[in-house]
């Protein structure tokens, strides 16, 4: 006995507390919740001075690799930004159709926004741009109360002013470092999301490869389709189709010879189309072409932003979903590629990058603009080293808007449907869905959730029902927390679930029961219960000499507990009390011994002797008592 007493004592729980005040305590949490990677710990300590340089390169993150720049990085970064411009121009061109926009207006959003993150954001794999998603989810909104052919331009405003909106809303919350909140956008939901608006993209598209020229602004399947059989007297079949044996010859050589073309063949498409469009007079066959491109740089629209009342309440909801996309597609698109450079990307900093670069576009005539992952991964593959890659672009693009926008209004619709059908068919990730559908079909059904809310309702019914999903299951995890019945397994000092080591050994007279999450309101009385009928399943199965005398308490994953928590457990305690059954706790987080010492708990069952390190050493007290 006196040996066990000596250890006790030797490994005895602290009960004097952390000494932190009720403020202090919360700005603890706050930082550790808002700041969880200590971005500025090496600021610590530091003169004014150098703590000014340092936020300033925090913030301004080509203040950091500027200086360190070097010709041998412009080499590769000077190649992935004429690449990415490659590319950036017929996307460019295509979304702006996709969200009913003049097409010049895409051109325009690859200019100025790459140069703002360029000195603002952090990932050094990133090229900036529009996306297919973002610009249908636009269109279905802003359509609503404008119309795109009976009045462009108030149309056009109210797509910059959504751009601003954006703009502050992403500037916000990474400034209030609340990126936290983008994560409730998981993936599964974001691949419904993703494979449910390629869909309807993909069948928009039939527009433009039969010939039509107006369509519906609402996004579901049935709107879609509906629009497009009461236009079939319109359908043009006017261009000759090449031979099947023409062009799976064609397809055989580019595949042996132009491996490198599946990076440039859209600006490919266009120039040949543009080509032969002109010299055919394609508007005289029944082509659509683009038609006719201003030349010259963004024009500024800082005036044009619209904030009357009848339309705010529209620009505010599509803005506010709009961001939530843009920053889930983008953060994760840069985390994604930072990876694979062992780069750590900060979320929070991206947030501002992507409220400026939106802001600052909104006032030359851009829309709304993020990282996507087509354009960014050619980035990577290209071999980009910084982000001078976007300065590159954007330097392109000013280029393209000087001299040769004029070129690509002879673009056939067609050759743009044709663009924006393949890079949708790569958004839709069926082997992601099916490995979701084999490793949990919980997730797979927020995707399925996500996909069919799209495909048949709206894109913001999909993203919302999806969302709500993941929720549900966030919650339904607080409200039943992890909990088990611990066993001994045979020849060592472990104890383990017995439900996962069958061969375990429960202890004669000993309950041992491991509580692994958080205990609030929500979870107390699933708790109480549970506890209880594991108490009344021992009591069961003891046969008279050995009845149940002692219930341990493993609370090491129970990192916060809230007054309903502490209520249950003075309830289990109550009930046991009155079967002569005693409570040990064992390693208690301090946040949780402090609650439960103000509660006078730790005193009612026992005081400090029944609050333990180890399972060890609570079953030897309880072979003592």
């Amino acid at each position: 006995m006196e040996a066990f007493e000596g250890a006790v004592q030797r490994n005895a729980v602290n009960f004097s507390g952390s000494g932190q005040t009720f403020l202090s305590s919360f700005r603890s949490d706050l930082k550790e919740t808002l700041l969880p990677d200590d971005p500025f710990r090496h600021l610590k300590g530091q003169p004014a001075g150098a703590v000014t340089v340092g936020l300033l390169r925090y913030f301004v993150p080509i203040l950091e690799w500027a200086p360190s720049y070097s010709f041998a990085k412009f080499k590769y970064d000077l190649l992935a930004g004429v690449t990415i411009a490659s590319l950036a121009i017929p996307q460019g061109i295509s979304y702006a159709r996709l969200a009913n926009l003049p097409p010049v207006i895409g051109l325009y959003s690859s200019f100025v926004p790459p140069l703002v993150y360029a000195l603002f954001g952090s990932s050094t794999s990133l090229a900036v741009g529009t996306v297919a998603g973002a610009s249908l989810f636009l269109a279905s909104i802003i359509g609503s109360v404008a119309s795109a052919t009976e009045d462009p331009q108030l149309y056009s405003n109210l797509f910059f002013t959504a751009a601003f909106c954006t703009g502050v809303i992403e500037a916000a919350l990474g400034i209030l470092r609340l990126g936290i909140l983008v994560d409730f956008l998981s993936r599964s939901t974001i691949t419904g999301f993703m494979a449910g608006t390629a869909c309807i993209v993909i069948l928009q598209q039939l527009k433009g490869f039969l010939g039509l020229l107006h369509s519906t602004h609402r996004t579901d399947v049935v709107s879609t389709s509906q629009s497009l059989f009461t236009q079939t007297n319109q359908v043009n079949f006017s261009v000759h189709p090449i031979s099947e044996d023409k062009t799976k010859e064609l397809l055989h050589h580019l595949r042996l010879k132009l491996f490198w073309l599946p990076v440039i063949a859209p600006l490919i498409v266009v120039v040949v189309g543009c080509v032969f469009a002109y010299l055919v007079h394609a508007e005289d066959h029944g082509i659509h072409i683009v038609g006719p491109l201003k030349k010259g740089l963004n024009p500024i629209s800082i005036s044009d932003l619209n904030f009357q009342s009848k339309y705010l309440s529209t620009v505010l909801n599509a803005s506010l979903m709009a961001a939530f996309l843009a920053l889930s597609e983008g953060i994760a698109v840069g985390r994604s590629l930072g990876i694979l450079k062992n780069e750590q990307t900060d979320g929070n900093k991206e947030m501002i990058a992507f409220g400026l670069m939106n802001i600052l576009g909104s006032f030359f005539s851009c829309y709304l603009t993020t990282g996507p992952f087509s354009r960014s991964a050619v980035n990577y593959h290209a071999g980009c080293k910084t982000q001078m890659s976007n300065v590159i672009m954007a330097i392109c693009m000013m280029l393209v808007l000087l001299f040769l926008a004029p070129v690509f209004e002879y673009t056939p619709l067609v050759a743009l449907s044709a663009i924006i059908t393949i890079a949708m068919i790569g958004l839709i990730d069926y082997e992601e869905a099916y490995r979701l559908f084999k490793v949990d079909k919980y997730d797979f059904c927020i995707c399925m959730s996500a996909f069919l809310g799209v495909v048949f309702f709206s894109m913001t019914i999909g993203l919302l029902v999806s969302v709500m999903l993941s929720i549900l299951r966030a919650l339904l995890y607080v409200a039943r927390p992890t909990s088990c019945k611990l066993g001994n397994i045979a020849g060592t000092e472990l104890y383990r679930d017995v439900m996962l080591y069958p061969n375990s050994k429960l202890l004669s007279e000993t309950l041992i029961i491991e509580l692994g999450s958080p205990i609030y309101f929500a979870a107390a009385g699933y708790l109480k219960e549970r506890i209880l009928r594991w108490v009344e399943e021992e009591e069961n199965i003891a046969n008279k000499d050995e009845h149940l005398k002692h219930v341990i308490l493993d609370m090491g994953g129970v990192t916060a507990i809230d007054n309903t928590g502490i209520g249950m457990l003075f309830d289990v305690h109550r009930n046991l009390q009155k079967k002569e059954i005693k409570i040990s706790l064992v390693n208690p987080r301090p946040g949780v011994v402090e609650k439960l010492i103000s509660s006078r708990y730790i005193e009612i069952i026992g005081g400090e002797e029944r609050v333990f390190l180890s399972i060890k050493e609570a079953i030897a007290l309880s072979h003592f008592s």
